[in-house]
């Protein structure tokens, strides 16, 4: 059997290549939208993909197996459960819908569906045994059911689908799934799940990407309350310290749930020079996307211009700034070379930011601006309306600035309504990532921004200063 193991550091996201190498056939588990790395695996050991599966309706990503269908021929492979209003649409009316127990067969290979409900009510996991060795699974591929050391939250159909009070019954559902589709598996099942440390989809993930039943049951958080059959205190840790879901998760969720569309082959991205870059956006036709680093940033960037790091997080801070519903404009990133730009537009289609239609490898030439800022102490003198942290809620209760309201990066491009009027706006996260690139979103909208130079370590870092603690942010979050 193969097993291949796939994962984006970008949104801390894992898929898997099983394969039976005596027939050559696979199938692709959790796939992403930029498919060519699994064409890549089954090309290298001479297999061909004849399946592809998901583990349930994806908040975090755009998922990929439409996309991979249409460039195989794999046939499709759906949850049926989970009731009417999580059925998959119109874009899977060829999909193999799944109930629990249903068994796809890959040459010797066995991936059996079993139902999970809890982060989602469709959830299914996915049961592996490899016929050749064994008559009894030895692994299962959790998806967003169990990670290593954490579950996946509950809450994400209140926070991110519009739904209302969900989180409660998806709570005690993972608890039933734990106790009776879980902890009744041998100690030695290997578990993979769908994500890492880093990942939104839970809060304490950890970092190994793999675990095995038994090492989950003795040393998971969760373990205690199913051995003590404490369903309540289950549900009360479990949905406390939830970290903000990223507003872009209810566009993942919609589409996810119709049917992404297909990208097919993509035409090359076209290179702007400067003189023609400068005439695009001269004329308001091109969003530029200045990828670097925000010191470098804050040395001089495009007016108007995005900040989309592009070293790491591409994706996800791309779907903080980028609304594809909102904005028709195609992007223009900034680019070390055609290559690096290609990497770029990748990440950003796995969050459906299908947009990106050239690149430039140079600021030479075009009219640049300084991004405002402020040195953390001077903000004491300085005139402003409101002060902003754009971390975590949970980052905001550790420890936050005096006088300062939070509102997360990730949701601010979605509820600037909440900002309207605000005058100057200081701006600040942890070290001063993420409030550049929600700055530029910010700017970009006509809001008047400087960024606290340093962010919060910068200002822990002047004597004198004391940060607020919150047991709760729930009361200095910014009222909608």
């Amino acid at each position: 059997m193969l097993l291949e193991h796939i994962y984006d550091e970008d949104l801390a996201q894992a898929s898997y290549v099983i394969g039976c190498q005596a027939e050559g056939v696979a199938i692709v588990v959790d796939p992403r939208r930029d498919v060519d790395v699994y064409l890549e695996i089954a090309r290298k050991n001479g297999m061909t993909i004849t399946a592809v599966t998901e583990t349930h309706i994806h908040a975090d990503y755009l998922s990929g197996t439409r996309e991979l269908a249409a460039r195989t021929g794999a046939t499709m492979h759906v949850s049926d459960e989970g009731g009417p209003d999580w059925t998959y649409g119109s874009g899977f009316a060829d999909a193999v819908r799944m109930k629990d127990g249903h068994e796809i067969r890959i040459g010797n290979i066995t991936v059996t569906a079993v139902h999970t409900p809890g982060h989602t009510p469709e959830h299914l996991s996915f049961l592996v045994t490899d016929g050749a060795h064994a008559d009894a699974p030895g692994f299962m591929l959790t998806g967003d059911f169990v990670f290593v050391g954490d579950i996946g939250r509950p809450d994400l159909l209140d926070e991110a689908a519009g739904g209302v009070g969900t989180r409660f019954s998806g709570a005690r559902d993972l608890f039933a799934s734990l106790r009776e589709k879980f902890l009744t598996l041998p100690d030695y099942v290997q578990v993979l799940p769908a994500h890492g440390s880093g990942s939104a989809c839970g809060k304490a993930l950890g970092a190994v990407p793999t675990s095995t039943v038994g090492y989950e049951r003795a040393f998971a958080w969760w373990s205690r309350y199913l051995r003590d059959d404490d369903e309540q205190g289950f549900v009360d840790e479990l949905l406390s310290g939830q970290p903000d879901a990223h507003a872009y998760f209810a566009r993942m969720k919609a589409q996810n749930k119709s049917g992404p569309a297909v990208l097919g082959p993509r035409p090359p991205l076209v290179e702007y020079a400067p003189d023609r870059l400068r005439a695009a956006l001269s004329a308001d036709e091109v969003i530029f996307v200045d990828t670097r680093h925000h010191r470098q940033v804050h040395e001089g960037t495009v007016a108007r211009s995005l900040n989309i790091p592009g070293a790491a997080k591409a994706a996800t801070y791309g779907a903080w700034v980028y609304d594809p519903e909102r904005e028709s404009r195609p992007l223009v990133v900034l680019g070390e070379d055609r290559e690096h730009a290609d990497e770029l537009r990748d990440h950003l289609v796995r969050v459906g930011i299908d947009a990106v239609a050239g690149f430039a490898t140079s600021l030479a030439g075009l009219d640049l601006v300084t991004p405002a800022t402020v040195a953390p102490d001077a903000l004491g003198g300085f005139p402003h309306s409101l002060l902003l942290d754009v971390r975590n809620r949970t980052e905001y209760a550790a420890g936050h600035l005096p006088g300062a309201q939070q509102l997360s990066g990730g949701r601010a491009l979605w509820e600037r309504a909440r900002l309207a009027g605000a005058g100057t706006i200081v701006t600040y996260c942890q070290s001063g990532v993420r409030n550049s690139v929600t700055a530029s979103a910010l700017r970009r909208g006509g809001f008047d921004v400087v960024e606290l130079d340093g962010s919060y370590l910068g200002w822990l870092a002047v004597p004198g200063n004391v940060p607020v603690t919150d047991e709760t942010a729930s009361g200095t979050t910014l009222a909608a």
